[in-house]
C-alpha cells in the first residue's frame, strides 16, 4: 500500500500528521475598510453601531460573511470511522491470519506489527475494500477505485492522523465558505490525488484521505491569495501557510509515503480554492448594505479584475489537467517511463532508508504440514510448521519474511 500514508503491500508506515493550524500571531482576519457614510447602514444597523463607524462596517461584514454550521466534514469523519471499522471486520485477523496483534479484539484484532505498523488489516483485505490499484483501474475497468481508496485506512494511527487534520483544517473552511464548496473541493481534490498516484505508482495499492486533505491545505492557500486585499496580517499569514505545506510535501519524501497523491491534491486544491472560495471586495459589500439613500458615486464591481483573471484561468487548468491525466490512465500510460527523475519527488533515497516499494513475493515449498518459504525480493527463507493454512495467512507470512 503507498501513498496516502501506504507503503508496498502490506502498510507500512504512518501517515503524514499535518498540523495546518494559524499561530494565534497569524490568524488571519479581515481588515477594516473604509468607513461607510456616516448612518449609511439604514434601519438594519442597531443604534449603538450607528454611533461608531468601525463597529458598523464589522457588522455590515459579520451579514455578508455568515458563518455556516459545519456538518459535513464531521459526516466525513464518521465515514472514514466507519470504513475502517467495517474493513477490520471483513479482515478477521484471528481467523485469516496465523497470528495477530491485540488478539484480545477478536475479530477486530490487527495484522501483525511486522506486517502493518500502521494497527490495521492486511493488503488483500484493503484491495477487496476499494484500495486504488492502478492495473485493476486500467485492465479491469475498475475506475471506482479512484474514489474508494480515499475513504479507506492503512491502519488506526493512519487513521487518528488524517481525522485530526481533517477536523483543524475542514471545520474553519466548511463553517466560512459552506459544506457545497468546501464537500466539492474536498472529493475533487481527493480525485485528482489519486488520478496522479495511480500515474505513476503501478505496483502498489493506495489508499488515504491525505489527497483530499492537501487539497483543503491548497485551497486554504489560494484563498488567501485570491482574496488578498480583504486580510490582515496578509505577508505573515501567507509565509506560514507555505512554510506548513513545505514541511508536509518534504515528509512525503520519506519511504512508503505516496507523495504523488499528495501533490496532485494540493495542485487540485490550489487551482478549486480560485473557483470555489472566492469572495466579493469589501466595496462592493459595503454598498449592497449602505441606507437606500446613499447612491454611490461609482460603483464597486463584486469581484476585482485578478479575482476574475484567477477564476477563469483555474477552470481551464483544472478541466484540461483531469481531462488529461484520465485520459492518459485509461490509456495505461506510466509517467515514470516519460519522467526518470520523478519518482525523487516521492522517496529519495539516503543512507538510512530504500526507496525500494516492490510488493512482497515468495515461493513456497510444502512437505506435509512444513511449508518453506523463500522471499523473492530479498532471498530470506523461513520454515513453518501449520495446519492446512489459507492463502491469506501464507501471503502475511511471506510479507513478514520480505521485510
Amino acid at each position: 500500500m503507498s501513498g496516502r500514508g501506504g507503503a508496498p503491500p502490506p502498510p507500512s508506515d504512518a501517515q503524514i500528521r499535518m498540523q495546518p493550524r494559524r499561530g494565534n500571531n497569524n490568524t488571519i482576519h479581515p481588515v477594516l475598510g473604509p468607513t461607510p457614510p456616516g448612518g449609511g447602514a439604514g434601519s438594519s444597523a442597531s443604534s449603538s453601531a450607528s454611533n461608531n463607524p468601525a463597529a458598523l462596517y464589522s457588522e455590515l461584514v459579520a451579514k455578508h460573511y455568515r458563518k455556516w454550521f459545519p456538518w459535513l466534514i464531521p459526516v466525513f469523519v464518521v465515514i472514514n470511522v466507519a470504513m475502517f471499522l467495517i474493513t477490520m471486520y471483513i479482515n478477521d485477523c484471528t481467523n485469516n491470519s496465523v497470528s495477530c496483534f491485540a488478539g484480545f479484539l477478536g475479530r477486530f484484532s490487527f495484522q501483525p506489527l511486522k506486517e502493518n505498523p500502521l494497527l490495521g488489516p492486511s493488503s488483500t483485505t484493503l484491495e477487496k475494500m476499494g484500495a486504488l490499484d492502478a492495473n485493476k483501474v486500467v485492465h479491469e475497468h475498475q475506475g471506482w477505485r479512484l474514489v474508494t481508496c480515499m475513504w479507506l485506512h492503512g491502519g488506526i494511527l493512519h487513521l487518528l492522523a488524517n481525522m485530526l487534520s481533517l477536523v483543524v483544517i475542514g471545520i474553519r473552511l466548511e463553517q466560512e465558505f459552506g459544506f457545497v464548496r468546501i464537500g466539492l473541493l474536498y472529493v475533487i481534490s481527493g480525485l485528482g490525488g489519486s488520478l496522479l498516484s495511480a500515474l505513476f505508482l503501478r505496483s502498489n495499492i493506495s489508499v488515504g484521505a491525505s489527497g483530499a486533505l492537501f487539497g483543503l491545505l491548497g485551497g486554504m492557500l489560494s484563498e488567501l491569495i485570491t482574496n488578498w486585499s480583504i486580510y490582515a496580517n496578509k505577508v505573515v499569514s501567507f509565509i506560514t501557510l507555505v512554510v506548513i505545506i513545505a514541511i508536509n510535501l518534504a515528509m512525503g519524501l520519506l519511504p512508503h509515503v505516496d507523495n504523488f497523491a499528495h501533490i496532485g491534491g494540493f495542485l487540485s486544491g490550489f487551482f478549486l480554492g480560485f473557483v470555489f472560495l472566492i469572495r466579493p471586495q469589501f466595496g462592493w459589500v459595503n454598498q449592497r448594505y449602505a441606507g437606500q439613500g446613499h447612491s454611490p458615486s461609482s460603483p464597486k464591481p463584486k469581484f476585482k479584475t485578478y479575482q476574475c483573471v484567477l477564476w477563469v484561468i483555474s477552470l481551464i487548468i483544472l478541466i484540461v489537467g483531469f481531462t488529461f491525466a484520465l485520459v492518459m490512465l485509461f490509456r495505461g500510460v506510466n509517467l515514470n517511463e516519460h519522467c526518470s527523475w520523478c519518482h525523487y519527488m516521492s522517496c529519495v533515497p539516503t543512507s538510512k532508508w530504500s526507496c525500494n516499494s516492490q510488493p512482497a513475493s515468495c515461493v513456497s515449498d510444502q512437505a506435509g504440514n512444513q511449508f518453506t518459504l523463500t522471499c523473492s525480493n530479498n532471498g530470506k527463507q523461513k520454515t513453518y510448521t501449520l495446519q492446512n493454512p489459507t492463502s491469506s495467512q501464507i501471503e502475511g507470512l511471506c510479507t513478514q519474511l520480505c521485510r
